[in-house]
């Protein structure tokens, strides 16, 4: 099982790395094909899919945060330590870090405004 700091640690590179990919401006140009690419066809649904996951940091995070907690504890060689079950709490708990962290930054983003 996870520390608290290494919970933490986890949860800022989260939430890291959801703005890179939902708002960075060094993504625009991928982003803008994707999106051109949903425009050719916007009625389709795994195009919908797709554009809704990289345009949302709830739906975005999720992802990066299980595949960071997946690299660390594979390369930390922590990841057969611990039970399948424990390893997804540990997934809702770092999520749940980033997100509060997104939750903050929304907060202060538009008092600063």
């Amino acid at each position: 099982m996870i520390s608290a700091v290494e919970l933490a640690l986890l949860g800022f590179a989260g939430y890291r790395g959801t703005q890179l990919l939902v708002h960075d401006a060094i993504l625009d140009p991928a982003r803008d094909k994707v999106f051109a690419w949903h425009l050719d066809r916007p009625q389709s649904k795994p195009r919908t899919f797709v554009i809704t996951l990289i345009s949302c940091v709830y739906c975005t995070g999720w992802w990066v945060v299980g595949a960071l907690l997946a690299t660390y504890l594979l390369v930390t060689g922590r990841f057969q330590e611990a039970p399948l079950l424990v390893h997804g709490i540990e997934w809702l708990a770092v999520a749940g870090a980033a997100v509060l962290m997104n939750r903050v930054d929304d907060t202060m983003g538009r008092v600063g405004s």
